[in-house]
């Protein structure tokens, strides 16, 4: 049964998607069968990191959520593109279920809305046609009903925050939700961290403020704005300091 980790920030420009796209590289690079999924159904954006041409794009989730296609006619081998020689029998797969980009699409679904329990359904028959080690659920930022179904249905919940006030207070709002719904297995990872910041002091004081693990600290840095989404940040930048630390994340998640 695959282990599902949803991925999630209060608010957007966190860094959310790109900590997705590239953790999900990573765990199928330690031999592993992945699928992310982009449940920003309002705000698609993980096909763009793993340049999955337009036309490529049959089926989509959004296809999915209307009954007009099965979950895995929506899910797209990336495993060749991103992590390289696929023959390589140390290498797993990984799989992209993204959204529709198209505005019809979009405006359908702000306009009537979804049965947000047919996810549910949708990554239980993912992970059985599939047969994953780890479904990555990309999530919409702030407080919503397909929010807290990724909260209920995660076995590690992820949250992504910056070294920032309206953050820090987004986050505890978050916590506090999945905490009443019984999760117990939360991980904070902190993004964007400038330079010059007592990282030792903010890690302290975060897990002290939340009760909860610091994962990851990730450094701000030009090469991920360079990079304007084009690729995968791990590939590019295999020693990186960013990159080291989400290994650290890979390995957390993999314990």
């Amino acid at each position: 049964m695959a282990k599902i980790i949803s991925i999630h920030s209060f608010r957007g420009g966190t860094g959310k998607s790109n900590t997705s796209a590239n953790l999900a590289v990573l765990l199928a690079r330690r031999g592993n069968r992945v699928a992310i999924i982009d449940t920003d159904i309002q705000s698609p954006g993980v096909h763009v990191l793993f340049q999955l041409p337009e036309g490529r794009v049959k089926f989509a989730l959004n296809d999915f959520i209307w009954g007009e296609c099965r979950i895995e006619e929506a899910a797209y081998d990336v495993t060749e593109s991103v992590i390289g020689n696929v023959d390589d029998e140390d290498v797993g797969k990984l799989f992209l279920v993204p959204a529709s980009i198209s505005s019809g699409e979009i405006g359908r679904v702000l306009k009537e809305g979804y049965d947000v329990g047919l996810l549910n359904d949708g990554f239980k028959e993912l992970n059985n046609k599939l047969h994953l080690d780890y479904l990555i659920i990309d999530t919409h930022p702030g407080v919503n009903e397909e929010t807290l179904l990724s909260i209920v249905v995660s076995d590690l919940f992820l949250l992504v925050l910056r070294p920032d006030s309206q953050d820090f207070q987004g986050t505890s709002v978050t916590l506090e939700l999945a905490r009443r719904l019984d999760v117990e297995n939360v991980m904070l990872i902190i993004n964007k961290i400038p330079p010059d910041m007592n990282r030792d002091a903010l890690k302290a004081k975060v897990e002290s403020s939340y009760d909860a693990k610091v994962v990851a600290m990730l450094p701000l840095n030009h090469e991920i704005v360079r990079l304007a989404s084009a690729g995968i940040f791990v590939n590019r930048y295999p020693d990186h300091p960013f990159t080291q630390e989400l290994m650290l994340v890979a390995a957390a998640v993999t314990e």
